[in-house]
């Protein structure tokens, strides 16, 4: 008889390795947000008068992290803790002015990009799966924030959630699916779920 564990368990298990790799991406993707935000302030200050929507264009960059951790690991709560992690170096060690209120901001962005995968139970990485991933993680955002920044009733407040939204659909859905599977293609994450779940598709044909 058999004693290997179930799919479901498998899949619910944590290991070391895992936390380790959460680790490593929200220090990666920490120093990577904050040189997105010196992108968006350079940006602000070439489009004039519009510099305020600047930040907007870019906001799917700072959802990246989320569905690359939990494409990789395939864990519930993956894509929240390492959108977290990103936030407290931002915020700890590089200074970032949005201080404390950033880990909530980090925390809402994580679960809106998991909440497609987990309703897939962790079992779908399709190019669908990303996109509403990047629209929920950028859309829960953008109401938090606009309830932060004042945007509601503004004349441009329609425009300003389009290009966040789009932004979030492309840079934090799309270019996450682009960027783990050209990481699956170079085999450094196999040792992972992903690994596993390549390795059973491929005995499955």
């Amino acid at each position: 008889m058999s004693t290997s564990p179930s799919p479901a368990r498998t899949r619910s298990s944590w290991s070391l390795k895992d936390l380790v790799l959460l680790v490593v991406l929200g220090v990666v993707f920490g120093f990577l947000y904050w040189v997105f935000v010196q992108a968006w302030t350079a940006l602000s200050i070439l489009m004039g008068p519009a510099g305020d929507l600047s930040q907007h264009f870019l906001a799917g960059s700072w959802l990246l992290v989320a569905p690359i951790a939990i494409a990789i690991v395939q864990r519930p709560f993956a894509g929240v803790i390492a959108e977290v992690l990103a936030s407290v170096i931002e915020v700890v060690f590089l200074g970032s002015a949005v201080g404390p209120m950033l880990f909530i901001a980090a925390a809402i962005q994580g679960i809106g990009s998991e909440i497609p995968f987990a309703a897939t139970r962790y079992r779908s990485y399709g190019w669908a799966t990303y996109a509403l991933s990047g629209l929920l993680g950028a859309g829960l955002v953008f109401f938090y924030s606009a309830f932060r920044s004042g945007w509601y009733g503004q004349d441009v407040f329609f425009l300003r959630l389009a290009i966040h939204l789009i932004s979030g659909l492309v840079l934090g859905g799309l270019l996450a699916k682009v960027i783990v599977d050209n990481l699956a293609k170079t085999g450094v994450v196999d040792n992972f779920a992903i690994g596993r779940t390549r390795l059973d598709k491929a005995n499955a044909r």
